[in-house]
């Protein structure tokens, strides 16, 4: 009886494992959920929706994008980070939620060592603008007022990119500026129009139509290149200003403990997606650089950045609102 139920024992063990191991190489048998932890209509979110159309293509699976936005992208972090780790729940975001907000917030709901990178697919500067009511025409005149007369300046968001950056700005140069959060690069660029706010660290491609209209000022881009969107813009380097460098990352992670299997086959078709004509033209639309990194490579660009931000949140004192 005994020798009976081991064997049977032995048997659904077997099959369990066959069963896991048929549905790794079958990878994906069922739809994909992309989720987005930022809204819809912005840079990550259309990355996320073109890559997520070609994997559909060559996977022959529906991959569809679920935008879970709040909290600079903690929410939908969140979730995949507590979703199975069998590849079917995937996270298109920025390296923000991983690289600052565990500086910004004294309890995370979720540790880093949560989820891992796939790939790092892009990187895009900032546009430091000014209402042109300012008199402000350069980076250095906009450090200049900010020392002598002080500054308010938009962002998408406490604890965004152009958040950080404002702060960035300010440890680095003691430029009195006063960080003005808006829900959203859309809204904050609105205040610069308005003269809400003196200037904005923001999206280049929510900024630069109205640069070109002469409704703002472009000063610099924080990236290591020059926009694509705005070749005559010095990067803040250039401008005299390294250490005001700054880019977002837009990344691809996944449960710690996806299986390898999957792992490997979601990196290689996002990469190959990347390299499409159609997602290429998207990623010049929105200003954003091909990076395409996986493995170790893209663990270490990420980790680089949360050792570089802890610092700086903490000598700023950066707050969420």
């Amino acid at each position: 009886m005994k020798r009976t139920a081991f064997r049977l024992a032995l048997a659904l063990i077997a099959a369990t494992a066959a069963h896991l191991a048929t549905a790794q190489d079958t990878y994906p048998n069922k739809p994909v959920r992309f989720v987005n932890n930022f809204p819809a209509g912005g840079p990550s979110d259309l990355l996320a929706r073109s890559v997520a159309a070609v994997l559909q293509e060559s996977l022959k699976q529906a991959f569809v994008v679920d935008n879970k936005a709040g909290v600079a992208g903690n929410i939908g972090a969140t979730e995949v980070a507590r979703a199975p780790a069998d590849g079917y729940t995937v996270l298109f975001g920025i390296d923000t939620t991983f690289t600052v907000n565990p500086h910004l917030y004294a309890n995370m709901p979720f540790k880093r060592t949560d989820l891992k990178p796939l790939v790092v697919m892009a990187s895009s500067g900032l546009l430091v603008g000014v209402n042109p009511s300012t008199g402000i025409k350069t980076l250095a005149a906009m450090v200049d007022a900010g020392k002598t007369r002080g500054l308010n300046f938009s962002s998408a968001g406490s604890g965004s990119p152009g958040h950080l950056a404002i702060e960035v700005i300010k440890e680095s140069t003691q430029a009195k500026l006063t960080h003005i959060p808006y829900r959203g690069n859309t809204p904050a660029v609105t205040a610069v129009l308005a003269g809400e706010v003196d200037g904005g660290v923001l999206a280049t491609p929510g900024m630069l139509p109205h640069v070109q209209t002469g409704k703002i000022t472009a000063l610099a881009v924080t990236s290591r290149q020059r926009s694509r969107l705005a070749p005559e813009l010095p990067t803040v380097a250039e401008a005299g200003l390294k250490s005001l460098e700054q880019e977002v990352l837009y990344i691809v992670m996944v449960p710690a403990a996806t299986p390898d299997a999957v792992v490997q086959t979601l990196q290689k078709h996002i990469v190959d997606a990347l390299k499409r004509p159609e997602v290429q033209a998207r990623m010049n639309n929105l200003d954003l650089f091909f990076e395409g990194l996986t493995g170790a490579p893209a663990a270490q660009r990420i980790d680089a950045l949360y050792h570089r931000y802890g610092p700086i949140v903490k000598a700023t004192g950066m707050k969420v609102e």
